[in-house]
């Protein structure tokens, strides 16, 4: 006859807990969101991430733009000509602005 290995029940459901706990607070994988730069705005204007997202502006007007942290120049990217995109891992909130045409204002909130 065959033994059969008996498993308490408590230990059954300690073993499902644990698996549904890891599963419900799991981290979330990082997003990519996309500002498109065009008619001299940021589009959207303001955008809401999670830290760690990555935001692309992409450049789809015919004026070259670029995108630089506003208060203290923390950041910037190189100048974007029609059709180039820059990226950038978001950590923190941020306004920022275009150097190069100082009315196009955007702004990134970290949730």
């Amino acid at each position: 006859m065959k033994k059969r290995l008996l498993v308490p029940g408590f230990l059954v459901l300690f073993v499902f807990m644990g698996m549904g706990y890891t599963a419900l607070n799991k981290t979330p994988e990082p997003k990519t969101h996309i500002v498109e730069i065009k008619k001299l705005k940021f589009i959207p204007a303001e955008l809401t991430v999670k830290k760690g997202d990555t935001v692309i502006w992409i450049n789809k007007d015919f004026f070259p733009h670029d995108v630089t942290e506003e208060k203290k120049g923390a950041w910037s990217s190189s100048t974007l000509q029609k059709g180039e995109s820059w990226k950038k891992v978001i950590t923190e909130s941020s306004d920022y602005l275009c150097n190069l045409h100082k009315v196009m204002k955007g702004k990134l909130i970290v949730m």
